[in-house]
C-alpha cells in the first residue's frame, strides 16, 4: 500500500477526528482538547470553515443518523482531566455556511460517547472517565456509563440512565459488531465491557464482560480470516502494550505484541485498507509513530508491521473508504497538525 500524506491546517492540540455529509457533500472535521476550535474541510478542495472558535475541550464528534450534517460532540474537557464541566453540544449548520451549536446536556467528565442505531431509534450511550475529582491523579470516584432515547427533535429534554457503574480510568471505548449486534465496547481498569442497546422497544440493555484485566483502549476485527474477530488492545491505562487477543476455546489468548517501545498509546482501529482487514495504531510518547498491521499468514499465525509516519504523536484517527482510495483522518496531536493519508494499492509509502 502506499500513503500520501496531505496536511489540512495547524490545530493546538489537534485530537479528535471525524467526518460528515451537508448537502451530498463529505468533509473532514478536527477540534483541539485544548481551548480553540472545530474545523471542518470540505471535499474536493479541502476549504477550511469553522464549526465553532470555542470553547474546545473536544473529544468525541458523531455525526447523527439521518440528518443533514448535524453532530454532536464534547466540549469542555480540557488536559489534565479538568472537565467536571463536561458537555454535550448539538451542531446545526444552517444555509448561510455557519452553524447552531447549544449544549445538549451536561455531563461532568463524559469522555467518549456515541449513538446506536437499532431499527428506528438511535440510542445514546456515554461513557464518564470519573464521576469526580479532587486532583489529577484522583480515581477515587470511578467513571459509569449512562444510556437514553435520543429523539428526533433535539429540542426535547434526554432522560439518561445508568447501567453499570464503577469504571475506573473508564478511557477506551469502540463501536463494534458483537454477537450479531451493532454494541459498545468499553473499557476500564476493570477490564472491557460490550453494551448492547435494546431490539426491541421495550426490551432491555445487555452488558457482557469480555475481558477482565486493565485496557485502556480497543478495536474490534477480525484480522486473520477465520469468522472469530479479535480483540486489540492498548494495555493498562495509556500504556505501552498493543496486543491482539484471539479466542482460543472460551477465552481470549496474546498471539501478538507490537515489538516497539512504545508510550502513551493511544490510537487503535481495526477495519479495511483497500479491502485488507487492517489494524491501525499510533502512540504519543517515545517515537510518536502512526503504524498498521495486517496478517501475513494463519499457519502459522504472522503478522507483518510497517510504519506510517513517526514523530507525530497520533491522538485519534478516523477512516474513510472509498473505490479508489481509503482515507485515514489524523489528529498529530503532538505536532498540532490534521493530517490526511490518501491510501492506495501501489507498493511504497510515504
Amino acid at each position: 500500500m502506499k500513503f500520501k500524506k496531505k496536511i489540512l491546517g495547524k490545530i493546538d492540540s489537534c485530537y479528535a477526528s471525524s467526518s460528515n455529509v451537508v448537502d451530498s457533500k463529505r468533509n473532514i472535521i478536527f477540534a483541539t482538547e485544548g481551548t480553540g476550535p472545530c474545523y471542518m474541510y470540505s471535499e474536493p478542495n479541502f476549504e477550511q470553515s469553522t464549526i465553532w472558535d470555542a470553547p474546545g475541550g473536544t473529544m468525541s464528534i458523531i455525526p447523527i443518523p439521518g440528518k443533514n450534517g448535524d453532530l454532536l460532540a464534547i466540549q469542555n474537557f480540557f488536559p489534565t482531566y479538568q472537565s467536571a464541566n463536561a458537555l454535550i453540544v448539538w451542531a446545526h449548520p444552517k444555509k448561510d455556511g455557519t452553524w447552531s451549536v447549544k449544549t445538549l446536556l451536561c455531563l461532568p467528565y463524559v469522555h467518549r460517547f456515541d449513538i446506536l442505531t437499532v431499527g428506528e431509534v438511535n440510542y445514546l450511550i456515554c461513557a464518564t472517565l470519573c464521576s469526580t475529582k479532587q486532583f489529577t491523579d484522583d480515581w477515587s470516584d470511578p467513571g459509569k456509563i449512562y444510556v437514553g432515547v435520543l429523539p428526533d427533535d433535539l429540542s426535547q429534554t434526554i432522560e439518561l440512565k445508568v447501567i453499570k457503574e464503577g469504571l475506573t480510568k473508564n478511557h477506551g471505548y469502540a463501536r463494534a459488531i458483537w454477537n450479531g449486534k451493532t454494541s459498545s465496547m468499553i473499557t476500564c481498569e476493570e477490564g472491557v465491557f460490550a453494551i448492547t442497546p435494546p431490539q426491541s422497544p421495550n426490551g432491555d440493555w445487555t452488558i457482557e464482560t469480555v475481558l477482565e484485566r486493565p485496557v485502556s483502549d480497543i478495536a474490534v476485527i477480525d484480522i486473520d480470516g477465520d469468522g472469530i474477530d479479535e480483540l486489540v488492545t492498548i494495555e493498562p491505562f495509556h500504556g505501552g502494550n498493543f496486543l491482539i487477543n484471539k479466542k482460543i476455546g472460551d477465552h481470549y489468548e496474546v498471539v501478538y505484541k507490537y515489538p516497539q517501545e512504545m508510550e502513551f498509546g493511544h490510537v487503535v482501529w481495526g477495519g479495511k485498507l483497500r479491502g485488507i482487514p487492517t489494524i491501525i495504531g499510533g502512540y504519543r510518547s517515545l517515537k510518536k509513530e502512526l503504524f498498521y498491521i495486517q496478517c501475513q499468514s494463519t499457519s502459522p499465525l504472522k503478522f507483518k508491521t510497517e510504519t506510517i509516519e513517526s514523530g507525530t504523536g497520533p491522538s485519534n484517527i478516523a477512516v474513510l473508504n472509498g473505490e479508489n482510495e481509503d482515507i485515514i483522518i489524523a489528529s498529530n496531536h503532538g505536532i498540532n497538525e490534521a493530517a490526511l493519508y490518501f491510501v492506495t494499492n501501489k507498493n511504497g509509502g510515504i
